[in-house]
């Protein structure tokens, strides 16, 4: 009798350890196909520039098993369009976000506000200058870039750039990223003796890069973004720089292009293949486990020139910017 009951026991334990393991398999199968959403907003998503940031996503999207989409947007966008974009991704089953955000205090409150009920990560910068805002950034070190790009100026000089007049490019002076690589610029710049001429923020693509040509003449101009690279690149093809060297921070397949062709004398590339896989990593594991702090996270750069491009080093940051 003793021995019947211990088999029923010994049966009952399996039957309940079967129904475990089906229960969990189930519930593994049922997580598979509700894969996480994570949604990326950046302006002007579709240009080359964002080609290396985007691989870097979907990379990291088939790493962490979830489901990433890019919204396709404008090269304008205000603090509202944002915030509209947003929450129309978060309505239509976003998980989580990750954002390019529009500059300014407004847009940091907003981020803060969405960032109580969906997990938001920055790229490329901070809304604003704001260390404890508690949105994490995954972003180069830009006033570091900025730094790189002088120091290669000084180096094509023999370290003397005293009197050399300078012009400064860039999209836009209002966020973050600008502003520290032109800090960072000026303050191994203008130590050495150079002269800022002029430093120009806006849109030189198409028709407007004329405007270029108007500026005073300089001995060099220094681009600091990629669109910009590509507008005085475009000028300085054509023969409208007045003579200047062209130095810039880029990374599109264009950039690289004027690089290998003797237009720009060098490039400093942010890795921005890093910035999307790391973005992507950063959020997917918060979205798994509350545990997770995420934290900001700094990603490296490189300075490219004509005669170093096929390195393999160099090669494998290009192949980036063709995905």
């Amino acid at each position: 009798m003793k021995n019947g009951r211990k088999m029923f026991i010994l049966i009952e334990a399996v039957l309940a350890v079967m129904v475990l393991v089906v229960a969990i398999a189930m519930l593994w199968e049922r997580r598979g196909r509700d894969m996480e959403k994570i949604s990326v907003i950046v302006r002007n998503s579709d240009d080359s520039q964002w080609s290396a940031f985007k691989y870097g996503l979907r990379m990291a999207a088939e790493d962490q098993g979830v489901e990433m989409f890019v919204v396709s947007t404008g090269s304008e966008m205000t603090m509202e369009e944002e915030k509209e974009l947003i929450e129309s991704e978060v309505d239509n089953g976003a998980d989580a976000v990750i954002v390019q955000p529009v500059p300014g205090m407004e847009s940091q409150e907003m981020l803060q506000e969405i960032e109580k009920k969906t997990p938001v990560v920055l790229v490329g910068y901070a809304a604003t200058e704001d260390s404890s805002s508690g949105l994490p950034v995954v972003a180069p070190d830009n006033y570091a870039m900025g730094t790189a790009l002088a120091e290669e100026l000084l180096k094509d000089y023999d370290g003397n750039i005293k009197g050399r007049i300078l012009g400064i490019l860039s999209e836009t002076t209002d966020s973050q990223a600008i502003l520290e690589r032109e800090r960072g610029f000026r303050d191994v710049a203008e130590a050495e003796g150079a002269v800022v001429s002029w430093s120009v923020a806006g849109n030189f693509s198409g028709e407007a890069a004329t405007s270029i040509e108007t500026l005073p003449s300089v001995d060099c101009v220094m681009a600091l973004d990629d669109a910009s690279l590509k507008a005085a690149g475009a000028c300085s093809a054509s023969n409208r720089l007045h003579g200047a060297l062209v130095y810039g921070i880029g990374h599109s397949t264009e950039a690289v292009y004027y690089l290998d062709t003797g237009i720009a004398e060098c490039l400093v590339v942010p890795d921005e293949f890093n910035v999307g896989y790391e973005s992507l990593t950063e959020i997917s594991e918060n979205l798994r486990s509350y545990l997770h702090g995420m934290r900001d996270r700094t990603i490296s750069h490189t300075v490219i020139r004509r005669d170093e491009l096929f390195t393999q080093e160099n090669q494998e940051i290009i192949f980036t910017m063709s995905q």
